[in-house]
């Protein structure tokens, strides 16, 4: 088997619709998936929050957490992200602690600030959308206080207990796609997960370079980091050649050209893809997401994943985006990237550098 490389690999999966299959299909592949994922030995298994998609059906990352934070046993399971400014940070923190009640020690809880949505459903979600992105620090810190480390003395709300009281705490992650995500996570010595696939890469060396160089400790305090961990959330497609991957990539270059229209689709059929009549200029773009994609074989991604850690001196966690339209070559595509990357069953939920050491010995 072969070696694990220096990070570890984890999941993030968006319950995406595919042409075809309906949302709820889409809801109970992300469960089956979640076991899978289990078996394979990825460390976490990440749900994201989007609202009034036609292409993506997670709206409730905490709920798909419950469900398979009783239905798995080692993996680790949470959010990439909840959409902070939408709801109230006690009521985050009193789901997340529920969600400890149930796996102990095994819940994350990603964090972003970014609506997930159009600005329309953003304001159907919270009336006061307006201002509540630019409370995000604050309800950052309001949240770490409801999850154990006390508000300050003249918090209006201080004596509020978020329930249930439980021994553990799920662990916190920033999620953006912005130099401000960076920022956030780097002044409160959180983890930090850039969403490199949401835009190709574009701004992610950048923002992992501030995180580093602001990154403030905060010793003594739990769930605090003593020294940077960033992360990546990256699109990946393996099957077992080159051809093939980029064959099943054809679905997702074509969703992503009607994204980026603004139309939020059910992801194509390699059929409806290979069919669309496309223009000189979405040649290119197909183009330049190729030249850019992490996808092929099982070597040739590992090999992109170690140059893309390099390229941003070192990334202590790749979270992984897979859609494709057939939910048995997306499996197929997590079990190869598992075989390639040396992990083993044992492996879920445990860091990389254990996973290896136990390897080696």
């Amino acid at each position: 088997m072969p070696s694990p490389p220096p990070f570890t690999l984890s999941i993030l999966d968006q319950s995406m619709v595919a042409s075809g299959r309906t949302p709820g299909e889409a809801i109970r592949e992300t469960l089956a998936l979640a076991r899978h994922a289990e078996a394979l030995g990825y460390r976490r298994f990440w749900m994201s929050e989007h609202h009034n998609s036609g292409a993506l059906a997670g709206t409730a990352p905490e709920i798909l957490a419950a469900a398979i934070a009783a239905t798995t046993r080692r993996i680790r399971v949470g959010s990439a992200g909840v959409m902070l400014p939408h709801y109230s940070a006690l009521k985050v923190a009193e789901q997340f602690r529920v969600l400890e009640a149930i796996a102990p020690g095994r819940i994350d809880l990603g964090i972003g600030r970014a609506p997930g949505s159009d600005g329309r459903t953003a304001f159907a979600l919270n009336p006061d959308a307006a201002q509540a992105a630019d409370r995000f620090p604050a309800q950052v810190m309001e949240l770490l206080g409801w999850l154990g480390d006390g508000l300050p003395e003249n918090h209006p709300f201080r004596t509020v207990v978020a329930q249930p009281v439980v021994e553990t705490r799920p662990e916190v992650w920033v999620l953006g796609s912005s130099d401000f995500g960076a920022q956030v996570a780097a002044y409160f010595g959180l983890p930090y997960s850039f969403a490199h696939f949401f835009a190709d890469g574009g701004g992610s060396e950048q923002a992992i370079a501030l995180y580093r160089e602001q990154f403030r400790p905060h010793p003594g305090r739990r769930g605090r980091l003593a020294a940077p961990h960033p992360g990546l959330g990256v699109f990946c497609l393996v099957a077992d050649t080159e051809a093939e991957a980029l064959r099943l990539f054809r679905s997702r270059e074509l969703w992503r050209l009607m994204r980026d229209r603004g139309l939020f689709v059910p992801l194509p059929s390699v059929e409806e893809a290979e069919a669309y009549a496309y223009s000189e200029a979405e040649r290119a773009r197909v183009a330049r997401m190729r030249a850019r994609a992490l996808v092929g074989a099982p070597e040739q991604v590992r090999a992109k994943l170690e140059a893309l850690s390099a390229a941003h001196g070192g990334i202590a966690e790749f979270a992984v985006v897979t859609a494709c339209h057939d939910p048995e070559a997306r499996r197929r595509s997590f079990t190869l990237l598992a075989e390639v990357c040396g992990l083993r069953p044992e492996d879920a939920g445990r860091p990389a550098a254990i996973a290896a050491a136990e390897a080696a010995g």
